[in-house]
């Protein structure tokens, strides 16, 4: 992925990663445009910055992906970067019978939301010059949260998908994973001020030092995501899942 020159969609953008995202991309010479649900948080994301650009999207509704692939591929035809990191996380107990509306907000925005926008935009990233994907899941990817066991399997769901596109799409379109830890976000309430939490800011800094190096691996991850990727690989699997339990 090119350091500069890009049109990058960064969806998510009002807040958070997306936001932070946006904002460095944008300072290294990109163009970005930012989607979300709401118009003023993007707008906020964007005031200031004369090349991030805002357009509204609704991850959960297949009709306005559809819609805002067509618009964003209009507007901005040299889009060449999607960066699929809307998401939400909700807490769940499944010891018991329960609504199960949480559940399949969360695997429409979290899986299909992402799986749809890539096959809408998939044909024009093909014909664009540096062409990438950049699917954001999660350290909890590959140890879960029980607390949080449907955002954990949506994004566990994400890496395999992940996996499968870039076999799929090599030497057409490069396609990057974005694992990360327990970051300062808002992503639950109370999160961004939360004790044992990377600050934004730090996360920040170190994925953009993987990226501006020009030649981002293939998954993107910081030093607090390896304590839960590795785990497994290195027979820590029963203890991280005890601390990811605590969490």
């Amino acid at each position: 992925m090119k350091t500069s020159g890009n049109t990058i969609l960064v969806t998510g953008g009002g807040s958070g990663i997306g936001r932070e995202l946006a904002r460095r991309w944008h300072d290294l010479g990109n163009t970005v445009v930012v989607a979300g649900r709401s118009e003023g948080p993007l707008a906020e994301t964007a005031k200031g910055h004369a090349n991030i650009h805002a357009m509204t999207l609704d991850v959960s509704d297949p009709a306005d992906i559809e819609r805002f692939a067509r618009d964003v591929a209009a507007r901005f035809p040299g889009l060449n970067v999607l960066v699929n990191n809307a998401g939400i996380m909700r807490y769940e107990d499944v010891t018991a019978r329960r609504d199960l509306a949480d559940v399949e907000a969360t695997v429409v925005t979290n899986l299909l939301g992402p799986i749809r926008l890539i096959d809408a935009l998939v044909e024009h990233l093909k014909g664009q010059d540096g062409a990438a994907i950049i699917n954001v899941s999660s350290g909890l990817a590959f140890v879960p949260m029980p607390k949080a066991a449907t955002y954990s399997a949506t994004k566990a769901a994400i890496h395999s998908y992940t996996i499968s596109l870039r076999a799929k799409l090599e030497g057409m379109v490069e396609v990057i994973e974005l694992a990360p830890p327990a970051v300062q976000t808002e992503l639950t309430p109370g999160q961004s001020t939360r004790e044992g939490y990377l600050p934004l800011g730090t996360f920040i800094d170190q994925v953009m030092a993987q990226f501006e190096s020009g030649n981002p691996p293939a998954e993107v991850c910081v030093p607090n995501t390896l304590i839960l990727r590795n785990a497994e690989k290195e027979g820590r699997f029963e203890e991280a899942l005890a601390m990811t339990k605590s969490f």
